[in-house]
């Protein structure tokens, strides 16, 4: 089901069913009545609101135009703790290294449904301005980890952890999606470390029939994320 509720009657009609609304992004400097009392509404919740152009509502919309749009069903703000406490599925890049691919990756996270993603390694202030440029600012309706050493943080994780490397055995229709589960992309030039991928469950790899087998980072990760929100509608 999808997380965006798109357009006042449509986000109206979610919180007369309780929808789990988070956070609502709508309309900068609109006069519309109607608005206005959306907003209102959404603050005496205690709905985050936040305000945007016309162009990231043209953009973000399922359908446009729209006023509002609502995110429903994810909390958009965590720390890595909150995040692998909350579970779900959970996108981790390890070993990435241009800042636009990182972007483009956090987009592809978020309209798979995930929870978070995460991205290890260190990060400069300008490193992090270039990511979220790229990322659209799809930041402020997914939580986003810059920072942290890997298997670390897989230390600290309960549920399981899939690999997509070229050395795996199965294909992604073919592995368990489903419930908390950690999915992790390596980077561009060495993909997934030995280390990574011992402490991995499962590795999965993506079909390849050209002479050079090399997909673009997001590439895989697309088509990952397209199995995995299949298999968790289901």
């Amino acid at each position: 089901m999808s997380m965006q509720r798109c357009g006042i009657e449509a986000i109206e009609a979610a919180l007369d069913a309780g929808e789990d609304i988070t956070r609502v992004l709508a309309l900068r400097d609109c006069d519309d009545p109607r608005l206005a009392a959306l907003l209102d509404r959404c603050m005496e919740a205690g709905i985050d609101v936040i305000l945007g152009s016309e162009n990231d509502l043209w953009r973000m919309a399922e359908t446009s135009p729209a006023l509002a749009l609502a995110l429903v069903g994810r909390e958009p703000e965590a720390d890595l703790e909150t995040m692998l406490e909350r579970g779900g599925l959970i996108w981790m890049l390890a070993g990435a290294q241009y800042q636009t691919n990182i972007g483009y990756c956090i987009r592809v996270a978020e309209v798979s449904g995930a929870n978070g993603l995460i991205v290890t390694g260190e990060w400069s202030s300008d490193d992090r301005h270039r990511i979220i440029r790229a990322a659209m600012k799809t930041n402020r309706f997914m939580p986003v980890v810059l920072g942290g050493d890997g298997l670390e943080i897989l230390e600290s994780w309960k549920g399981r952890v899939i690999a997509i490397e070229d050395v795996g055995t199965e294909e992604p229709w073919d592995a368990d999606l489903t419930g908390d589960v950690i999915l992790i992309i390596g980077g561009e030039k060495d993909g997934i470390s030995e280390e990574l991928l011992d402490a991995a469950d499962q590795a999965i790899r993506i079909p390849m029939a050209g002479f050079t087998p090399s997909y673009n980072l997001q590439a895989p990760m697309a088509v990952v994320a397209v199995e995995a929100l299949r298999q968790r509608r289901s």
